[in-house]
């Protein structure tokens, strides 16, 4: 089941408990995704990477406008949209933890031989591609 057929699946599933804070969240997840397939093409079908980078997306853009609604003191919308970042952050990869990104660091170091500054990029690049997913 794709990123995308879950959200619908999970739709159904908030109708039908009446939870509307959760359905009126996927249905803003779905709409965004429908958006970005219509950008891509009528027959284009979104994959997994691609709903996952718009859902990224619509995460942060929840941690933005927490943040921007604590500052100015208006803790009702703030709990709205952490409440709402909550929703959609349990349809992204679990994040790596500092001890996992600093073994994924040294292996990097390790594996291109860096041995200054100007091998970040090589060292960031190693990385990366070790902790995607």
């Amino acid at each position: 089941m794709t990123l995308s057929e879950k959200i619908v699946e999970d739709i159904k599933e908030a109708m039908r408990s009446k939870d509307a804070d959760r359905l009126s969240t996927l249905r803003m997840a779905k709409a965004a995704l429908m958006n970005e397939q219509n950008k891509q093409g009528a027959d284009h079908v979104l994959s997994d990477e691609e709903a996952l980078k718009v859902v990224n997306s619509l995460v942060k853009q929840r941690r933005d406008a927490f943040e921007q609604y604590t500052g100015a003191g208006r803790d009702d919308l703030a709990e709205k949209e952490k409440a709402e970042m909550a929703v959609l952050e349990a349809y992204l990869p679990k994040s790596a933890t500092p001890e996992e990104i600093a073994a994924a660091v040294e292996s990097a170091v390790a594996e291109t031989g860096a041995s200054s500054v100007k091998d970040m990029g090589t060292v960031m690049k190693a990385a990366l591609a070790k902790l995607q997913g």
